[in-house]
């Protein structure tokens, strides 16, 4: 792939205006992201991510957070609604990791069918007594070994469907107490601790393709820089957890984060992230991000392009087999 912009950007609504393909076509970002304002119906989707491709002149990833519960930005009653994470993994009884699987085999589906081929799920953090409500849902489990298995059967569902998933946030985001989104998240956990259940999960699933980073300060690792912006917590997750694939980060605009957006996408790439991740639309945040992360550099490029090259049309199947199975195992679960 030649070399692109190393941010992935929003649109402002549901169509695509001459001002935002005209700036896209400049700035030629890797990807784009899409959110509940920008959905309206299946054919509008469908011409959203058309035009968004067009604008960049390749076929570009889409991204969306599409995970279940409060966190999806397609829903009824043009696309089927979910139970968050954890509780559809109570309520599945013994077979929870089928059921995943068929979940998100499902919501693969329908995010091809719009035009969508990147999905910001799963987590692979592991809830605690102390997370955050506005994370503890989401996860799949406070036991790690049921985090692992539900997040695999969860990523391997979206790859079969030819989405690719991107496991988050990466080193683990579920000892925090705060909303990153509206303020940074502080850990002091020893090190030890961390490694043995939190950075676990994310060592085990450390072959995915994508995964974003959480912004939260751990003590142990830099009692300075959130995990997003640190090149020692980079690091860890390059050396330690393993992971190789394409590094993005969670959006630049969370409070968590401080300084310009510049100064935040500047600060980003320098840890050693591959990708910076803004979502707003706004005009002028996305200049300044073009300004301050740059192009792909070239072990960026290398990442992406294998990450790239697993996007396939998605295995053929009787999805209203797999829809009838997932209502049986939800069922004889209830019963059960």
């Amino acid at each position: 792939m030649t070399t692109c912009g190393a941010y992935i950007f929003g649109c402002a609504g549901p169509v695509l205006t001459a001002q935002e393909a005209a700036f896209f076509r400049d700035a030629d970002p890797w990807g784009f992201i899409l959110f509940g304002r920008n959905v309206d119906t299946p054919d509008q989707l469908r011409r959203l991510t058309s035009d968004l491709r067009a604008a960049v002149g390749r076929d570009a990833p889409i991204l969306i957070d599409q995970e279940g519960g409060r966190v999806q930005r397609m829903g009824p009653p043009h696309w089927r609604g979910w139970l968050p994470p954890l509780e559809q993994v109570v309520c599945a009884g013994d077979a929870p990791a089928r059921v995943l699987y068929l979940r998100y085999r499902l919501i693969a589906a329908e995010l091809r069918a719009a035009g969508i081929d990147v999905n910001c799920a799963p987590l692979a953090d592991v809830a605690a007594d102390e997370t955050h409500p506005f994370l503890r849902n989401r996860c799949f489990s406070a036991d790690l070994d049921e985090v692992v298995s539900a997040a695999r059967a969860s990523a391997d569902g979206m790859l079969a469907g030819g989405v690719l998933p991107v496991v988050k946030h990466i080193p683990g985001h579920g000892r925090a107490t705060l909303d990153s989104h509206l303020n940074l998240p502080r850990v002091a956990t020893p090190l030890a601790a961390l490694q043995a259940r939190d950075f676990a999960a994310f060592k085990a699933l450390a072959d995915l393709p994508m995964a974003m980073t959480a912004h939260l300060l751990f003590d142990a690792i830099d009692p300075v820089h959130p995990a997003t912006q640190s090149p020692a917590c980079v690091a860890m997750i390059r050396d330690e957890i393993g992971f190789d694939g394409l590094l993005m980060t969670d959006d630049l605009s969370m409070q968590a984060l401080s300084g310009t957006m510049q100064e935040r996408a500047a600060a980003s790439m320098a840890a050693g992230c591959d990708l910076v991740l803004h979502c707003n639309g706004k005009a002028d945040e996305m200049q300044a991000v073009v300004l301050g992360a740059g192009t792909l550099q070239p072990e960026g490029v290398a990442r992406a392009e294998r990450t790239l090259a697993m996007r396939h049309a998605g295995d053929t199947v009787d999805l209203a087999a797999l829809d009838a199975e997932l209502a049986a195992l939800m069922a004889g679960a209830a019963r059960g």
